[in-house]
């Protein structure tokens, strides 16, 4: 008679860890360091005992080859860090007012055309919201001009969050008591953005690193893309990099996160340094 097996905890070796970060990195462009080993560990056992994966070999087999890759894009939502708040480095925000759009109005000319901003990652939506109010706040041409704005992320389930529109109190923590009473609804223990506000912003998922998702978003004058960069190595930077130059229509602008720089990823954009900020751009005829 034998004695029935014994379940041994889930667990993720060296090995395992490695294989997994190499794989994501091939997906996404998100390198994790040896410093980030506890974070990948807790939610890839997490995901494991979701799925009832009775070792990493199954998990990491179900991810790989699984036809409809839901569980891929559910471990991509766990792994992305979805952590901002409103008018974070607001700054870039009063040189978008004051001096990247005056340029972009003033070389364009009589066009008709809308002006196209692109925020991404959008996480959950604090940041494109507070663009769109920051315009509506500050630009005394926003009654002139089209604006349209984009935002995108390859966290579905946050840009699902960020279609709704709730936030947390930490979330709007720095915005004036003005600006939430006027652009807000008090929900219980959040607050949610009003929906005239909602329908100003477009959200779509985009992997920045994928060249078929990129060559979906194009003709932008502006993009935001503060503090991801931080999570590539330096070829995904440069890819990514050279994936925006193509998106931005020329003399397009590019902000970046404060401790983000163009000039170590790419030679291909120009440095600006406005007043209120530095920032990076496409040169005025090229392609």
């Amino acid at each position: 008679m034998s004695a029935n097996p014994v379940s041994l905890p889930l667990a993720i070796s060296d090995e395992d860890f490695r294989k997994f970060r190499e794989f994501f990195y091939r997906k996404t462009g998100i390198l994790f360091e040896d410093s980030k080993r506890y974070f990948v560990d807790k939610r890839l056992l997490e995901r494991m005992e979701a799925t009832q994966s009775d070792s990493f070999r199954a998990y990491f087999t179900m991810v790989r080859f699984q036809a409809a890759g839901t569980e891929l894009q559910t471990l991509i939502n766990a792994m992305t860090v979805n952590e901002t708040y409103f008018f974070r480095e607001e700054y870039q925000f009063t040189c978008l007012v004051n001096s990247m759009l005056a340029e972009i109005v003033a070389r364009r000319g009589d066009s008709k055309r809308p002006i196209r901003i692109w925020s991404v990652p959008s996480s959950s939506g604090e940041e494109p919201y507070g663009i769109a109010i920051y315009l509506l706040e500050h630009w005394p041409q926003i009654d002139q001009v089209d604006i349209e704005i984009l935002s995108s992320d390859i966290d579905t389930s946050i840009l699902t969050a960020a279609r709704e529109g709730h936030f947390s109190a930490r979330s709007v923590q720095h915005l004036p008591a003005n600006l939430l009473a006027k652009y807000f609804r008090r929900r219980g223990d959040h607050y949610q953005i009003v929906d005239s506000l909602r329908e100003v912003v477009e959200f779509t998922r985009a992997n920045v690193t994928d060249p078929a998702d990129m060559r979906l978003h194009r003709d932008f004058d502006v993009i935001f893309c503060r503090n991801l960069l931080i999570y590539f190595d330096d070829l995904s930077r440069k890819q990514t990099a050279e994936s925006f130059y193509d998106a931005l229509n020329p003399g397009g602008f590019i902000c970046l996160g404060h401790s983000e720089s163009m000039s170590r990823i790419s030679s291909l954009f120009r440095v600006r340094k406005f007043p209120e900020a530095i920032v990076y751009q496409k040169p005025w005829g090229a392609r």
